[in-house]
């Protein structure tokens, strides 16, 4: 639950703190007052948006944090997924917004993304403002009412994977048949192209190999001559011992001749020995390598050829390397296997579709029955909670009626149909309802909700509008044993029949001053309830009848 909220230089507000306490409080003030400004504030920890204009005028900077004591909500796994430090009890939660558009948030001192707050807000506080009463009309919203009463999450999260599943095989199916229908537009023309591409017989690397090999064909005579010619300056000619290895025999047998008498001349002549070895198997290796070295004018043009044709392959199917006319190829089979094996491939598909269609099928029929057995389960729980906010001829049905083709959400359309006359007929809730009607919907809704769901904090802002008198404290009621049943429930409002049900009572007002118009929140003592309540009850000028009022409102919600 929110344990306190600081709040500095943000819009009206200073620098203001304050404490909540467990159930049902209540918070009021007069219009204009800021407590539209208090959730903003909490909406921007929550992961709203952070613009430059929520700054108080002249401020460099804004901060917002709140705590929250999540012992016993199970929300270990967030914090462990997010790699967030936890002691299992406390959740500090700050945002920052500086006055050149810069925001940045930390959870538990850990910096965090805005998708995070997001994530935790969630489970955390369920803020129901005004405008959310439209979300009644809305089948979505009253979907994921029913499935959270169900509470279908392993039939909701096998549907999906079923449906994931049907999707993709459709998709793979589809492909299949366009890349077919393509196919054999392009028979022909790939036949064709493959034939070519395979006449050059492809392998990786025979570019390099056919390049290199055209050099050293283009220039044959060349480097012959070049290995002979150093060849025979290593081992001389016939006609004179000027070779390098003549030379170093000579060079050795007069150092051999001096060995007796120098001892360095032994190591030296084994040194020139052991060039001689390497030299005399370079010189063979030249030979060898001058012998293999062929003038073939014939084989030059065969090269020649094939370098072409590749060049002008790779310059048709606008590739820059020989991997790429590689790829191409296989790409060529792979659609030319497509088309001859067309029939096979298409009936494994459409296999596919059937298995994953019916899986699809079943897993449905699962999370409809739940849906079924759910919609009876609100149908009577409603009509309980409703009666006693006025309505007690009330009708309310969940119709689950199956879609024409399975969507993402499941294999049904749900709507909720709403009579509060007696003989009246069904009809959906938002084309019947009032304004007044609609409000005690969505509390009622809400009280259902939160007995499945294990949410900390729920905030009501004006949730009473288009109500009064008994109405607002029977709804009142309703809230207060909300909070009763363990649940923290704030309500934001203008209604003294509503702000006398609180436990706890906070006050906001605006003060103003040279330096600006400010706003304040206070914690009311039972002195200062009665004040507010008979302000509430006759307006500016509090009456003595007003005051007596505030007091039997307030002897009256202690029954």
């Amino acid at each position: 639950m929110l344990l306190s909220l600081s709040i500095k230089n943000y819009a009206l507000i200073s620098e203001l703190h304050i404490e909540f306490e467990r159930g049902f409080s209540v918070i009021t003030g007069e219009t204009g007052a800021g407590k539209s400004i208090l959730l903003g504030a909490i909406g921007l920890l929550l992961g709203g948006r952070a613009e430059t204009r929520m700054l108080k005028t002249g401020a460099k900077r804004c901060t917002i944090e709140a705590e929250f004591n999540l012992k016993g909500y199970h929300m270990d796994a967030f914090f462990e997924e997010n790699d967030i430090d936890f002691d299992g009890e406390s959740c500090i939660i700050r945002r920052e917004l500086t006055d050149a558009g810069k925001s940045r948030a930390f959870i538990n001192d850990t910096p965090a993304q805005v998708t995070q707050l997001r994530a935790i807000g969630n489970q955390l506080i369920d803020i129901h403002s005004q405008h959310q009463n439209l979300l009644l009309g809305q089948e979505d919203f009253q979907l994921n009412v029913l499935d959270i009463i169900a509470r279908n999450q392993t039939q909701r999260d096998a549907y999906t994977a079923a449906y994931s599943a049907y999707h993709t095989s459709l998709l793979r199916l589809k492909e299949a048949e366009e890349a077919l229908s393509r196919g054999r537009d392009d028979e022909d023309y790939l036949r064709f192209q493959l034939q070519q591409l395979d006449e050059l017989q492809l392998e990786a690397g025979k570019q390099d190999e056919m390049e290199q090999e055209a050099q050293v064909l283009e220039h044959a005579e060349e480097i012959r001559e070049a290995l002979w010619t150093t060849e025979q300056l290593l081992q001389g000619d016939d006609r004179s011992d000027n070779g390098i290895l003549p030379a170093l025999r000579a060079a050795e047998r007069q150092l051999s001749s001096i060995a007796s008498l120098l001892p360095a001349a032994e190591e030296l002549t084994e040194r020139i020995g052991n060039c001689q070895i390497e030299l005399r198997d370079i010189a063979m290796e030249l030979n060898g390598q001058a012998d293999d070295i062929d003038v073939n004018p014939s084989r030059l043009e065969t090269v020649h050829e094939w370098l072409s044709a590749l060049y002008s392959a790779m310059q048709k199917h606008h590739v820059q390397e020989e991997q790429q006319l590689i790829d191409l190829a296989e790409d060529f089979r792979r659609r030319l296997a497509l088309i001859d094996n067309s029939d096979e491939q298409l009936t494994a598909l459409r296999k596919a579709c059937q298995q994953t269609q019916q899986s699809l099928l079943q897993a449905g029929e699962h999370l409809t029955a739940s849906r079924r057995e759910a919609a009876c389960e609100v149908e009577r729980q409603m009509c309980e909670l409703l009666v006693p906010l006025g309505i007690p001829n009330v009708q309310f049905q969940v119709a689950v009626t199956p879609r024409t083709e399975p969507a993402s959400s499941g294999m049904d359309n749900v709507c909720f149909l709403f009579c509060a006359n007696k003989n009246g007929q069904l009809q959906p809730i938002s084309d019947i309802a009032s304004g007044g009607e609609i409000a005690r919907v969505m509390l009622s809704l809400k009280a259902l909700i939160s007995s499945a769901v294990q949410q900390p904090t729920i905030i009501f802002d004006e949730i009473d509008t288009g109500v009064s008198g008994q109405m607002a404290e029977r709804m009142a009621t309703m809230m207060r044993t909300m909070g009763d049943g363990g649940r923290q429930v704030i309500s934001i409002t203008h209604l003294p029949q509503i702000a006398a049900m609180g436990r706890h009572h906070y006050r906001v007002y605006k003060e103003d001053s040279d330096e600006g118009t400010t706003s304040h929140i206070e914690r009311l003592d039972d002195e200062a309830r009665i004040t507010e309540l008979a302000h509430m009850l006759s307006g500016a000028e509090v009456t003595t009848e007003a005051v007596a009022n505030a007091k039997t409102l307030l002897r009256h919600a202690e029954k």
